[in-house]
């Protein structure tokens, strides 16, 4: 196992276990161990609840977990997990794949702590052999241990493999995405400008997999709809070659794309303003929210040296955020 130097759940220095503020947000206040008392390559068959294919994988397996007596344990027949835990692939053909739940941490902390977007509570716990998973609580029970009513788009467009093939979850554009977003939200301005963020977000730190079922409306206990908290974050080119964006259609219609886009094959910041005038976010919104993300920020450099990536990996994590920052900040 690596050193804890830093907190597994909020990566802040000095810690050798979950800070307090990790606890408080993840755990409930309560001391957790971050130590598994089980290995997972040892018990693989007997530990998988649950299968969820995705790209960047073909499978990543999720594991219900629950704490109790102060461990992180897999959850009873008899129980309603509260948390998943995502192991590394055993995908041998992912490069890196043994960093992929450090990557996914990382970048969820970058989108919460850098720019703001709520995420699910999340930290890595690691198994008693020392590798690494990713441990997130799940957002659709209620405090009082409620199902919360929650559909992902795709689910809403009434996709399904049926109907649009074995790709359903990547086709359409972010366009089309928005568009449910607005019939299905009262007070879809506010969620419009929450999902152009994570839209941008998505692109500068290359999440290749940003697809349908990773967007999802949550009803509210007055009864309205609004997004989720942000899930499955992840700098995917690390792992695996693909392209700018999930969706089959990409943004929008390529007639709308700039003159930048169409010579270099790469979107630029003009074409994420053009994006967020067409799905209806407004100017002054646009304008910050590009302005933020067209910076370059030095926290984004102090979380990635933190992380529990390997060496090279966190190289490799820095050189994507330039090169995406440099290609968004033409026009």
């Amino acid at each position: 196992m690596k050193d804890i130097t830093n907190c597994p759940g909020t990566l802040s220095p000095g810690f050798s276990t979950y800070s307090p503020a990790c606890l408080r947000r993840v755990f409930f206040g309560k001391k957790v161990s971050h130590i598994l008392d089980f290995n997972y390559d040892d018990n693989q068959a007997d530990l998988v609840k649950a299968i969820n294919k995705i790209s960047i994988s073909g499978v990543q397996e999720k594991l219900s977990a629950i704490v109790r007596a102060g461990k992180i344990i897999l959850t009873p027949e008899s129980e309603s997990g509260l948390y998943i835990i995502k192991p590394a692939p055993d995908t041998k053909s992912l490069r890196f794949r043994n960093n992929i739940p450090a990557n996914e941490h990382l970048t969820m902390q970058i989108a919460s702590q850098v720019y703001n977007i709520k995420t699910a509570d999340n930290a890595l716990a690691f198994f008693s052999n020392g590798q690494p998973a990713y441990i997130t609580k799940r957002f659709d029970y209620a405090a009082d241990g409620n199902k919360i009513a929650q559909d992902d788009f795709a689910s809403i467009a009434g996709k399904t493999e049926k109907n649009n093939g074995s790709d359903f979850k990547y086709t359409g554009s972010y366009e089309d995405a928005a568009k449910l977003l607005r019939q299905n939200v009262a007070a879809w301005q506010v969620e419009m400008t929450k999902f152009f963020t994570l839209i941008v977000f998505n692109y500068i730190f290359s999440n290749g997999d940003a697809h349908l079922k990773n967007f999802s409306l949550q009803a509210t206990d007055k009864g309205d709809y609004v997004l989720t908290p942000a899930y499955d974050l992840m700098n995917t080119s690390i792992h695996i070659d693909d392209g700018d964006f999930a969706l089959q259609n990409g943004l929008m219609p390529k007639s709308e794309h700039s003159e930048t886009y169409d010579r270099t094959g790469h979107p630029c910041k003009d074409d994420f303003i053009e994006f967020g005038k067409r799905i209806g976010v407004l100017p002054k919104k646009i304008e910050s929210i590009i302005a933020m993300f067209a910076t370059e920020q030095l926290k984004v450099y102090e979380l990635i040296e933190r992380s529990y990536l390997d060496d090279k990996v966190k190289r490799m994590y820095k050189q994507s955020y330039q090169e995406r920052l440099r290609r968004f900040q033409r026009s």
